[in-house]
């Protein structure tokens, strides 16, 4: 007996070799979800009565892509290659379909290491009203792939219901269409609360690294919270403040506000890149407000001096630089403590140390969103809603 047990261990431990679990034999919830099963009505997400936010040059390319298709000049490698990520897209509708599914093809497989493939390639789904849209699935499939159908939403009662799809964080999407049983009623969304795009320009933390699915990245949250369109040109290690990038960042049409948040990817480079960068966005949008975020603290920080040393110059660097520029005359520049942002247990709220995870994410948001109110506020723009 006690030796055919080991035998059976053994067999066991010889299919899952290297720690691989079929563990979707054991939780049929942790199993892939497959397309809707019935015949859908397939909708393209940038033509009406869907509309599509989060890329600022959807109408010129045609593509779902977070900077211009061919800029004026030429861009760093690498932050043209992100651009190609799809981190802020989002679709919304209302529709009284019973079911609804995408139907995707990406440009690459899911690879990362430290990041859920739920947040780097897929799609998640959140229904209601503005201020009341509440979380409801995420694209499950087999990663390998490349193209995938998944449904999203399947519900017995046929009514009218608001629904918001969020694109992948660290991946681009060559095509996507949305599926709604045939026949369905399709009308716009409600509203934005405000006319204008909220731009924040950044690094991996804006971009959404390391989120365990879209809705969960800051910019998203922030567009829920406050009802507006926010334009999310974070580069993973590659928001280093370039002119040239810059220039692209001020040229997203209708901004009602900058948000620079790239000290992390920066450097020492950043006393010199940062008043050149406010410099280009004043000379484009004379009257725009500015708000600039020194970097979240990194749990380094609390074992390594010169880590916290370096960022409390940058800090005091950024807060000067803003205090300056204000006592000169422009009131339209800002400046806030990102150190503060994550809280006291802020070692908790990452994934690595340095990439927050969705409670970090959760905390970036609150902490901005109340700056981003009183600004709005102060500049006759006030978003309604519940803070």
């Amino acid at each position: 007996g006690s030796e055919m047990c080991i035998r059976d261990r053994r067999s066991r431990d010889a299919e899952n070799e290297g720690g691989f679990m079929k563990i979707v034999e054991f939780d049929k919830l942790m199993a892939p979800v497959g397309g809707s099963g019935d015949q859908m009505s397939w909708h393209e997400p940038g033509s009406p009565p869907f509309r599509l936010a989060g890329f600022a040059w959807h109408e010129q390319d045609h593509s779902y892509r977070r900077l211009p298709a061919n800029p004026p000049v030429r861009l760093p490698d690498a932050v043209d290659a992100l651009a190609n990520c799809t981190a802020g897209g989002q679709a919304a509708f209302k529709t009284d379909s019973k079911r609804v599914a995408v139907r995707v093809e990406l440009s690459g497989r899911a690879n990362m290491n430290h990041m859920p493939a739920t947040g780097q390639c897929g799609f998640d789904l959140y229904v209601g009203e503005p201020f009341l849209q509440r979380f409801h699935s995420v694209t499950k499939y087999e990663h390998s792939q490349i193209v995938y159908e998944t449904l999203l939403f399947d519900h017995p009662k046929s009514e009218m219901r608001c629904f918001t799809l969020n694109f992948p964080l660290y991946q681009g999407v060559r095509r996507v269409q949305i599926g709604l049983m045939p026949g369905a009623e399709i009308q716009p969304p409600p509203a934005w609360a405000a006319n204008g795009r909220i731009v924040i320009y950044g690094t991996s933390i804006t971009q959404g690294g390391c989120a365990s699915r879209p809705g969960m990245a800051y910019t998203n949250i922030l567009s829920r919270r406050l009802n507006l369109e926010v334009i999310n040109l974070g580069f993973s290690g590659s928001g280093k403040g370039e002119p040239e990038v810059v220039e692209q960042v001020g040229g997203v049409p209708d901004p009602m506000l900058f948000v620079l948040d790239y000290e992390a990817n920066a450097g020492e480079g950043l006393a010199e890149t940062l008043p050149q960068a406010i410099r280009i966005l004043r000379r484009k949008h004379p009257a725009a407000p500015i708000l600039v975020v020194s970097r979240i603290a990194f749990s380094s920080d609390i074992t390594h001096e010169d880590w916290l040393a370096a960022r409390e110059r940058s800090r005091d660097m950024q807060s000067r630089l803003v205090a300056g520029l204000r006592d000169r005359g422009d009131k339209a520049v800002y400046f806030q403590d990102g150190s503060r942002l994550l809280g006291a247990d802020f070692d908790e709220c990452t994934v690595d140390g340095v990439h927050p995870n969705d409670l970090g994410f959760a905390r970036i948001a609150g902490g901005l969103e109340h700056e981003i109110r009183e600004i709005l506020r102060m500049h006759g723009t006030g978003v309604s809603g519940r803070c």
